[in-house]
């Protein structure tokens, strides 16, 4: 009696819960049915107890109460996952609308270059006030006869990294918040593709890239041999090679080439270049690590994919902004299996 005196109550308080938000307008039509639905279905187990030998036969429990409570926690599992999609829905519209803001920004402050033939140097940057400035100067104006359009995507710093790059001559496109490393490079992309850029190049902004190796990068695009080439430090130099990051390295780009089809070496190098027009063909979504989904990407388009040897030096100042702990290898991981299974 007392089970059933609660279960009126609860009936009581979630049709009431259920029409109040509905006229103040503070749900869906979708989620005040799910809450009618739920106080109805409450109001009738405890009015007519009997209603659950449906359950218990359905799930082959000895009782009724048992019953109730296996149902609730399906119900529970099911309404987990919808908050889960509208949640994943709702970041989705908020990094597209701080995106297209860091773009329209860009845009507003910097024209195109007027060389024919361009490529865009996309470089993210969070926190790196002491690096940033160190790896603008060191890039040149043109490379094998294509103009260098550098495109600086702060993403949401806390430090003076937007003021050095301004400082240094260059236009910024700002990310309000954090958004990671994919997002900012998305942000990247986005204008890269709009100014008509014919080859997009990506470095980071802590100076372990050398701008003096991108005729590396972009020899195997011009000579027709390559759409997509990637920079691998095991086939270079890698000033801080050993230890446990080399093993985590080399296992995750097996992972890759397992489950991509590919057969790279250096899974996580961010100095990369791709043809502009090969680039628009692929389905970017990741918000953090854009390695594992740029290669798999390509790969699934059916782009050509070349390595070639370079030197990833020691980072110049600060540290790293990878997550800590097991945040970033399973984040990583994550992120690989996200890219598989749609595929």
């Amino acid at each position: 009696m007392t089970v059933r005196v609660v279960g009126l109550v609860l009936g009581v308080l979630i049709l009431g819960i259920a029409v109040l938000l509905r006229a103040r307008r503070r749900t869906s039509r979708a989620d005040t049915t799910l809450l009618l639905l739920a106080g109805v279905g409450t109001l009738v187990l405890s009015l007519v107890p009997t209603a659950a030998n449906l359950l218990t036969s359905l799930f082959r429990v000895p009782n009724r109460l048992v019953a109730t409570l296996v149902l609730a926690v399906f119900v529970l599992i099911a309404l987990q996952f919808r908050t889960r999609s509208r949640l994943h829905l709702l970041e989705q519209r908020f990094g597209l609308l701080v995106r297209n803001n860091a773009a329209k920004s860009f845009y507003d402050e910097n024209e195109r270059p007027g060389h024919h033939e361009t490529a865009a140097v996309v470089i993210a940057a969070f926190n790196e006030e002491e690096a940033i400035g160190g790896v603008l100067q060191d890039l040149p104006d043109e490379v094998e006869g294509f103009e260098l359009d550098p495109i600086i995507v702060v993403d949401g710093s806390d430090d003076d990294t937007e003021s050095v790059v301004r400082r240094a001559g260059y236009s910024v496109a700002t990310h309000g918040v954090n958004r990671g490393q994919a997002d900012a490079l998305r942000t990247g992309f986005t204008i890269a593709l709009r100014r008509g850029a014919d080859i997009v190049i990506t470095m980071d902004a802590d100076g372990q890239h050398r701008p003096d190796q991108l005729k590396v990068l972009l020899a195997p695009i011009l000579s027709g041999e390559a759409d997509y080439v990637q920079g691998s430090r095991f086939l270079g130099d890698y000033d801080d090679s050993g230890g446990i990051r080399d093993y985590g390295i080399r296992f995750f780009t097996r992972v890759i080439n397992v489950l991509g089809r590919t057969e790279i070496t250096d899974c996580t190098n961010g100095f990369r270049a791709i043809r502009a027009e090969k680039l628009a063909l692929m389905d970017l979504r990741e918000d953090v690590f854009n390695g594992p989904e740029i290669i798999m990407e390509a790969a699934m388009k059916g782009l050509r994919m070349v390595e070639v040897p370079v030197h990833i030096r020691t980072r110049t100042h600060g540290e790293s902004k990878k997550p800590p702990r097991l945040g970033y290898p399973l984040g990583f991981l994550g992120t690989i299996l996200r890219v598989w299974l749609r595929s």
